[in-house]
């Protein structure tokens, strides 16, 4: 049976303030007594719920609307959610927690979706799930900057989402590029001219340009980096959640359900030219 018959339900964002100030004081709210096992051995820090970490916005991935907090990694974590028999409740907080593993260490969340590359330096904080989505980078900039190549980024003001993959990417270059803690901070900077050109993930930047408010701006340069995202739990301590992401990506690639949602959000199956 395909995942999408089961009626997911849209995903509410828990404690927002709250919680960001709790992951960057690094304290957990999690004990023993307070945990739960559920199906497969699964261990939560909640009873009853699957407690995600992420990093607000990042559409199309995880972004709010209407006040509830949806997207392509949302879609795919309730999947794992219903497997378990539970719901799936949201944390937002700061990307460096995340990637470096305090929140999940502090036991802020169960686990992490926030669009996440897979890297070998992440791999030493974090256990990474099967890879579920495939990214590149891109420059985006203002129509008539005259950026075409990577040299063609020298002597221009550029902006990148700080301790990303795209920021290193620049830094690889050598350019030293001004770091915004968000995606929003960072297409507001190219907005008001504080920079004249940012650095980020190809799927994010296609979604932003589709509001035509953006039409003065293009994606000026595609940079191939062969990135994968993935879902990330805690270094060493959550196999069982591990299994759990795993089989319910494999299920809803093997029923149909993962491609539906990747057209639902990116307007083309997996592979294909967006609509």
């Amino acid at each position: 049976m395909s995942h999408v018959s089961r009626g997911r339900s849209r995903v509410a964002i828990a404690a927002t303030a709250t919680a960001a100030a709790l992951l960057l004081a690094g304290c957990g709210s999690g004990d023993a007594s307070g945990t739960t096992t559920v199906k497969g051995g699964v261990t939560l820090v909640k009873p009853g719920q699957l407690t995600v970490c992420t990093h607000l916005p990042d559409p199309p991935f995880q972004s709010e609307r209407d006040g509830e907090v949806v997207g392509f990694d949302v879609d795919l974590i309730d999947l794992v959610a219903a497997d378990l028999g539970v719901k799936q409740v949201i944390v937002d907080g700061p990307f460096e927690t995340i990637k470096t593993g305090a929140a999940l260490n502090a036991r802020q969340c169960d686990i992490a979706a926030v669009g996440m590359t897979i890297t070998e330096e992440r791999k030493k904080n974090l256990d990474f799930s099967a890879p579920y989505f495939d990214a590149d980078q891109a420059v985006l900039a203002r129509a008539g900057t005259g950026i075409s190549t990577a040299d063609d980024l020298k002597g221009h003001k550029l902006g990148s989402m700080s301790s990303t993959t795209g920021e290193d990417y620049l830094r690889g270059k050598g350019l030293d590029p001004q770091s915004f803690v968000s995606v929003d901070a960072q297409l507001n900077a190219l907005r008001t001219g504080q920079v004249d050109a940012i650095v980020q993930d190809s799927p994010v930047v296609t979604e932003w340009l589709k509001d035509p408010s953006n039409a003065k701006f293009r994606i000026a340069l595609s940079v191939r980096t062969g990135e994968q995202y993935g879902f990330a739990v805690r270094k060493g301590g959550d196999g069982a959640l591990l299994k759990a992401v795993n089989t319910a990506l494999a299920d809803a690639k093997a029923d149909g359900t993962y491609k539906k949602l990747y057209a639902t959000w990116f307007g083309a199956a997996p592979g294909g030219s967006p609509s």
